[in-house]
């Protein structure tokens, strides 16, 4: 090769993205038998980091990353992350809220997490007649660093 051509390191089992100028017209053609067509998701086929040999040079173990379907599972959102999404907010704040007719009062829910009723009938307060905060917003961001699966 010569100087000026990138070189790409691949894997047997990598996917090699072509440009449509290299192939031959054949492969495009839909009548052909060697069609380029997507990967097929299947389990058995999964191969993990588990998998990659420790003689390996450092640079394919990082691409050689966890599938998402058998390895490793997304990390669980956090409140921060929810506090992001209007619309959930919205629900919470219908759930929660006192200005709201519900069953479930957001003081119950907040007092769980160890806040005293001083510092609830404070938030409650601070919060009144205010159109963009709400005391479950005041209660979320308070405790945003937490998962939302410990709602």
């Amino acid at each position: 090769l010569e100087a000026n051509y990138p070189v790409q390191v691949t894997d047997p089992h990598d996917a090699v993205t072509l440009h449509l100028s290299s192939m031959p017209s054949r492969y495009l053609s839909p009548s052909s038998e060697d069609r380029i067509r997507q990967p097929v998701e299947d389990v058995e086929e999964c191969t993990c980091p588990s998998s990659t040999s420790p003689d390996c040079p450092k640079q394919l173990q990082l691409l050689n990353s966890p599938c998402e379907k058998c390895c490793c599972p997304a990390p669980p959102p956090k409140i921060s992350d929810l506090m992001n999404d209007k619309d959930l907010l919205d629900v919470l704040r219908l759930k929660l809220d006192p200005n709201h007719c519900t069953i479930k009062n957001w003081k119950n829910f907040a007092s769980r997490w160890g806040m005293s009723y001083d510092e609830l009938t404070l938030l409650e307060h601070r919060t009144q007649g205010s159109l963009y905060h709400s005391p479950t917003q005041e209660f979320l961001l308070r405790y945003n660093q937490k998962t939302v699966t410990e709602l």
